[in-house]
């Protein structure tokens, strides 16, 4: 074995090997694989095989079909059989709830342009006739789904890595890291160092403990998963598509003339609680036939030659599982030279995608789309610890077939981040969600009403509390605790230069204006929307989304000097943050300070230190919701008292709390833009309507070139907002038609009360966005509603009341 390598990657799973196979496709040649036993003797050589694509994110699916496209070829390529069968799936909806859910899906894959055709219970029948229709409401088929086998698809990655010369050495054991700063110089293993330019972890089941060692905590785990293979029955042949019935918790393949059946029972249990034993080499556990009960039983009374025929076998083998079951990809933000690619409950249909995503992520620096639902950064240090992760993997696990509701909320694992404001709120009726670990309030129930969520895909039982809150803001002023924000101090000799570079806006600002900013990737793409405050000469305070600590934090860290000038502090834990909005919230912060609140003296987005009641407060004058307000920053000993002081002050003015749901209501109305979901790494300030953040004119800065090029060359879409003629439910996700052609997919969707309408977001194409053209439709659920497009906010759209 070789001391030295540009790229060592560990782990000889489907997504270890697929990542060595596509990093020889971009023509790396010094590209080492270690696994510790033999390849595939993690999970993959146990796996079912399935192959699904869609998802409910464009870029996310485009991932998945592209996995379908390698498998196409890769036999003939490699000429190493995998047995790929694109024999289509079929996935049935056995109650109301589901057939929705299916309905909503169908309408995603068609804002995606995805191929799939909703059938009745006979049509079902017609293409899986082993099944009864008894309960089945509709089916989705997607055609171009199958299956494969896992062993023979890493094998011929396996071959076509080694033809693009990736050094592939089995038998050897990583046993730590050399590290200088935030950089791996090297991989210890058994055999001795070798030393290493970029190392990945794609150890699957062993990834969390890989990462230990390379001090990078992960937020995965493992978890038992069960399936039968039967005795041949008559009827199944390999052509016979995969089927899911997720009401009945099954999913199936066809398997040497029998059938391949497996679930994803609410009630698994965690594999390797304390680490999973190095030496589980192809490795099972004892079968459960009483947990697997439950499963057979509704397999049963959906085909029932199932029922009659024999057992061949009943595999119990551990699976990966992350906190919240997806993936976990990307740059590990502890490091600069580490990536993971673990955590994969379907990784024979990922694989092919998102080992080109990670290998253009190593050698670019950008897996070339979003995949923000995947990115290692979405979770937070409270995520991997082992008792959190094995309460909320199991339970990831168990909803994998669960309805999935808009707005819905994970249960277990819960509590652990709480504001200083979170006792007062409960009193009050809050009804939490959670948002990295925070309890947030969602919203609020009136007394005699329980505050707990019954979501559904028409109207969740907080439709008419969320709208009490909503016209609250408009029209009164309203409480709303955000101090889940993240929130950091950037300081130092160097920390002016270093921003300005880092933003696309000017910051160089006298002491306490507030900027509003997008950082941009060198594509000219929006990695972070934040405000950023300048406290004093060297001293900023930058803001951001409770979800993006960690993600923001590695980007500001990633690209900071090194040479001590710039320093960064996290103060999330230090400050609670309330925000007092609405027309009379200047009327009740005055009646609690003596700071002067004129317009002149604290205009809009400039910053001040003041006193509420006994409490020094940072108040920061910005707005989300559209009305004026305040963004009050309090040390969190004082949040209680100053909460308690502005609800005192603003009794006589009707003074009321509002949740989450309610600011994403007021938002909409106003164009305000979520990250994430409005604006992503795929997207350009021009495209967005952020023109307006960017100073072209300040001189150098991230992304400066790509814009200027994007601008001369013409933006190929803009963001545009639609409001519904018909009273339906828009949750983003729709499909956006003109002249009757499918041409986009909405981003955010939800109901603005202040204009009475369905609104959504979504982008069009330029040509199109510069027209006159007014046909549009949205379809929702299948069905088609008249959209009108507007070309500036619905709400204030001169910006006078946050200005008041």
């Amino acid at each position: 074995m070789k001391d030295q390598a540009e790229i060592v990657i560990i782990g000889g799973g489907v997504i270890g090997i697929s990542i060595a196979y596509h990093l020889a496709q971009l023509g790396r040649r010094d590209v080492l694989l270690l696994e510790r036993n033999h390849l595939t003797h993690g999970a993959t050589w146990h796996a079912a095989g399935l192959v699904g694509q869609l998802r409910s994110k464009l870029n996310l699916t485009r991932m998945l079909q592209y996995s379908v496209e390698l498998y196409d070829r890769l036999e003939a390529e490699t000429g190493v059989a995998i047995d790929w069968r694109q024999v289509g799936s079929l996935r049935l909806a056995s109650s109301a709830e589901r057939w929705m859910e299916v309905r909503r899906t169908a309408t995603t894959a068609r804002s995606f342009g995805f191929e799939l055709h909703l059938l009745n219970a006979r049509e079902a029948q017609e293409k899986f006739p082993l099944i009864t229709t008894d309960g089945i409401v509709g089916a989705a088929w997607i055609p171009s789904d199958g299956y494969v086998d896992p062993s023979g698809l890493t094998q011929a990655l396996a071959r076509g890595a080694r033809a693009g010369d990736v050094r592939i050495e089995e038998g050897v054991t990583v046993t730590g890291f050399e590290r200088n700063g935030r950089r791996i110089t090297g991989v210890q293993t058994d055999h001795g160092l070798v030393r290493a330019e970029t190392v990945v972890n794609a150890a699957g089941m062993w990834a969390r403990g890989i990462g230990e060692l390379a001090g990078v905590p992960l937020a995965t785990c493992a978890v038992e998963h069960q399936y039968l293979v039967t005795e041949k029955i008559p009827g199944v042949t390999p052509v016979l598509p995969t089927l899911r019935d997720p009401d009945r918790l099954f999913y199936l393949k066809p398997e040497v003339g029998g059938l391949s059946l497996g679930g994803w029972e609410p009630d698994t249990v965690p594999f390797g609680e304390q680490g999973v034993p190095a030496d589980f080499d192809r490795g099972l556990l004892n079968s459960n036939f009483d947990r697997f009960e439950q499963i057979a039983t509704k397999a049963a009374s959906r085909i029932p030659a199932f029922g009659e025929v024999g057992v061949r076998d009943l595999i119990n083998g551990p699976i990966p599982m992350s906190a919240d079951g997806e993936p976990v990809l990307g740059p590990a933000p502890e490091l600069d030279n580490f990536f993971v690619a673990c955590g994969f409950t379907a990784g024979i249909a990922a694989a092919g995608g998102a080992g080109r995503a990670m290998a253009a992520w190593i050698v670019d620096g950008d897996p070339g789309m979003d995949l923000w639902s995947f990115d290692a950064r979405r979770f937070g240090r409270h995520h991997t610890g082992r008792r959190f992760l094995h309460r909320r993997g199991v339970e990831s696990y168990g909803r994998y077939y669960a309805i999935h509701w808009p707005g819905e909320e994970m249960e277990r694992a819960r509590g652990a981040r709480r504001s200083p404001l979170h006792a007062l709120l409960a009193r009050r009726g809050a009804a939490f969600g959670s948002k990295a670990g925070w309890e947030r309030p969602n919203w609020f129930a009136p007394e005699g009403v329980e505050p707990r969520d019954r979501p559904s895909f028409t109207e969740p039982n907080w439709t008419p509390f969320v709208a009490a809150e909503h016209h609250a803001v408009r029209g009164r002023v309203a409480l709303v605790d955000l101090t889940s924000f993240s929130k950091f101090e950037i300081s130092g000799r160097g920390a002016a230069g270093y921003l300005q570079w880092l933003a696309a806006n000017d910051l160089d600002r006298a002491p306490g204006a507030v900027t509003y900013t997008q950082l941009l990737n060198r594509r000219g793409g929006i990695e972070a929307d934040v405000t950023i405050t300048r406290l004093d000469e060297g001293t900023f305070y930058l803001v951001t989304g409770s979800g993006f600590a960690v993600r923001d934090l590695g980007w500001v860290t990633a690209h900071m000097p090194r040479d001590g000038s710039v320093r960064l502090r996290d103060v999330t834990s230090a400050r609670a943050v309330i925000n007092l909005c609405g027309p009379l919230s200047r009327e009740v912060l005055a009646a609690v300070t003596d700071a002067d609140l004129d317009n002149k003296t604290f205009p809009f987005m400039n910053a001040r230190e003041i006193w509420i009641g006994y409490a020094p407060v940072l108040a920061i004058r910005v707005s989300y919701t559209g009305e004026l307000g305040y963004e009050l920053h309090v040390p969190s000993e004082y949040a209680a008292h100053v909460y308690e002081t502005l609800r005192e002050a603003g009794g006589d003015h009707g003074i009321a709390d509002a949740g989450y749901r309610a600011i994403d209501t007021l938002r909409v109305e106003k164009r305000n833009l979520y990250w994430g979901v409005d604006i992503t790494p795929d997207y350009t300030p021009w495209e967005a309507g952020l023109g307006f953040c960017v100073a072209l004119d300040k001189g150098d800065f991230q992304g400066r070139d790509a814009l200027i090029a994007a601008r001369d060359a013409g933006r190929a879409q803009r963001l545009s907002i639609f409001t519904l003629d018909d009273d339906t439910t828009v949750h983003g996700g729709e499909a956006l038609l003109c002249n009757g052609e499918v041409i986009g997919v909405t981003t955010s969707g939800n109901f603005g009360h202040t204009v009475g309408k369905p609104i959504v977001f979504a982008y069009l194409p330029t040509a199109l966005a510069n027209s006159k053209e007014s046909d549009y439709e949205v379809e929702s659920f299948c069905e088609r509603y008249s959209a009108t497009r507007h070309r500036r906010p619905l709400y204030d759209p001169d910006r006078r009341r946050i200005l008041m």
